[in-house]
């Protein structure tokens, strides 16, 4: 299995932030950002404060799907 975050930009687009507004407001560094872009694994920690910021749940934000439908 691996993860998608579409969820999560969708999301961001509703409440009009963009990546670094969460970034910032979650207090990340730039490397977590990168690796959600790229659709990476980052930490459940990481998770559990983007749901927080976001007052969302985590199948809100992350899909996990076959890694056929990532590379396509």
């Amino acid at each position: 299995m691996a993860v998608k975050y579409d969820k999560l930009f969708l999301k961001l687009q509703d409440r009009n932030m963009t990546a670094m507004d969460l970034t910032r407001a979650a207090g990340f560094s730039g490397n977590i950002m990168t690796r959600i872009k790229r659709n990476e694994y980052i930490s459940l920690e990481s998770i559990e404060t983007i749901c927080s910021v976001l007052q969302c749940k985590v199948d809100d934000i992350v899909e996990f799907v076959r890694v056929e439908e990532v590379l396509k």
